[in-house]
């Protein structure tokens, strides 16, 4: 109704606990809600309107979810923000993930501190066009766990929504945490009024995840935000072949290292096998993995990324995984991925604005 939601248990004739008579209408004599509704908060929230007028700067807004933890969902995240920065676009990543907060190891920025100017918190830069902020950086130990309730990671939410000076941006990046819980909930409610994009879903190939990613599409499509596309990661591990390392198996299970001995075979009877990419099912994609899954639940399927060790590498040092030709397997499958997402998202005509 137009005054707000009426609780189950409330009187005939109730007007809403958002509306200005809530806990003071005659129909409210009696009820069991009505102190509570006389005494909550009317109005729009305030915070709101401070986080609008924040992001009035930001042209595009991307969530980057994922219905389980462990997916890569990540890696994505920061893959994605350095290819954009490459492209000359304006990149903001808003790592929202309170209680596992990976961005700042990804991005290279780990022991960095937030700054505070007139203008409010600046994030922290990886280059002049690409800030990070993450509760990260505002732990005075790496280890420290954060044990919050929802209020609290909602209102560091807010805090980071609206206190946080971006800037110009062409693109803001956020990478949520895994489910569908207050985290999420608090950063959609926040910034669908001010033109949130759309999410990006990262699911691994198996059922296992894939059962929750069904979740996640259809959180999405509860609250009302676009699914710009699915991405299936670790689809299958991609390496190349001199980069395997061999072994013999005894019969007491002992792995012997014959790394040496095959490689030098290859170089000698069969060169042309050092050129290749090795290629092994490490999930089970029988089910038809996420592309199956896109066709049935009618949203767009943005591609496969291998499981590769060198971008797993990237990760863990804090680089782009395009700088370099060491991700051969991965970085054209996201490069791939990323351009789709251009086109979808209409960002195209910028990216040859700036010359990309």
């Amino acid at each position: 109704m137009e005054n707000g939601d009426v609780p189950e248990d409330a009187n005939e004739h109730c007007p809403g606990t958002l509306s200005e008579s809530a806990g003071k209408a005659d129909a409210c004599e009696g009820c069991p809600n009505q102190q509570a509704c006389a005494t909550a908060p009317k109005g729009p929230d305030p915070d709101l309107v401070a986080i609008a007028e924040r992001m009035a700067t930001v042209k595009h807004k991307i969530l980057v979810l994922s219905g389980k933890g462990g997916v890569g969902k990540s890696t994505f995240s920061a893959q994605l923000s350095f290819a954009l920065a490459a492209l000359d676009f304006q990149v903001g990543l808003l790592d929202i993930d309170i209680c596992g907060p990976s961005i700042p190891k990804m991005l290279g920025l780990e022991g960095q501190d937030i700054h505070q100017s007139n203008l409010g918190w600046s994030p922290v830069y990886v280059e002049s066009n690409l800030g990070v902020m993450s509760i990260g950086f505002m732990l005075p130990n790496p280890d420290e766990a954060v044990i919050w309730r929802g209020p609290r990671k909602n209102g560091l939410i807010k805090q980071f929504l609206k206190d946080v000076y971006w800037g110009e941006l062409d693109v803001l990046v956020v990478d949520a945490p895994p489910g569908t819980s207050d985290e999420h909930i608090s950063i959609v409610q926040c910034l669908q009024a001010t033109g949130l994009d759309g999410a990006i879903i990262v699911t691994t190939p198996q059922q296992v995840s894939l059962i929750d990613v069904r979740k996640e599409v259809s959180f999405c499509k509860k609250v009302g935000v676009p699914v710009l596309g699915v991405v299936e990661n670790m689809s299958g591990l991609a390496q190349p072949l001199s980069d395997f390392r061999f072994a013999k198996i005894t019969e007491t299970g002992e792995q012997n290292d014959v790394t040496e001995w095959a490689l030098q075979y290859m170089r000698d009877k069969a060169p042309e096998l050092l050129n290749l990419i090795a290629l092994s099912e490490v999930f089970d994609s029988s089910g038809g993995g996420a592309a199956k899954m896109c066709r049935e639940m009618g949203v767009p399927f943005l591609g496969k990324v291998p499981l590769d060790p060198q971008l797993c590498r990237a990760a863990e040092e804090g680089r782009s995984c395009f700088v370099d030709q060491r991700c051969t397997a991965s970085a054209p499958a996201l490069k791939s991925i990323i351009e789709k997402l251009l086109q979808n998202q209409g960002l195209s005509q910028m990216a040859k604005e700036n010359g990309a």
